[in-house]
């Protein structure tokens, strides 16, 4: 598959899968911020993406930012493949530390997955399953 990436400014880096069997390709910041303790930031990455129809571009948090309490809020986000405004990233500071993201920093990661749209058949019944209408933790815990 093809990805057409549109740099919107000087800065912007473009992504990059960090070894051969990677599934995530980094995305970067294109400006320094501080996250504070709890706050939530749209950080830019100056790229726009041509995403081929019948798939989503998702993002996702780095692992290594997780452990330090750093995530990307609304994970995995979805980037339609209609979609060619910048693509930015909600990080999102879980820690009780200030966090510091520098131009350049490595902030999320995108993945493409392919997608299919349903079609919507509404109904009166539907078929029954042994769990039924079980809810949160209806399954048990172990």
């Amino acid at each position: 598959m093809e990805l057409k990436i549109k740099k919107l400014n000087s800065n912007a880096i473009l992504p990059e899968y960090k070894t051969s069997q990677s599934a995530g390709m980094d995305l970067y910041s294109t400006e320094d911020a501080i996250l504070k303790s709890g706050e939530i930031k749209l950080i830019p990455t100056g790229l726009s993406l041509e995403i081929e129809n019948g798939y989503e571009a998702q993002i996702r948090p780095r692992s290594g930012l997780a452990l330090k309490g750093i995530t990307v809020a609304n994970s995995p986000g979805t980037i339609d493949s209609d979609y060619r405004g910048e693509i930015k990233i909600i990080l999102i500071n879980l820690s009780k530390e200030e966090f510091k993201v520098n131009m350049g920093d490595r902030v999320a990661q995108l993945i493409l997955s392919k997608v299919e749209q349903a079609i919507i058949k509404e109904t009166d019944e539907l078929n029954s399953t042994q769990r039924g209408v079980g809810g949160f933790g209806s399954t048990g815990m172990k």
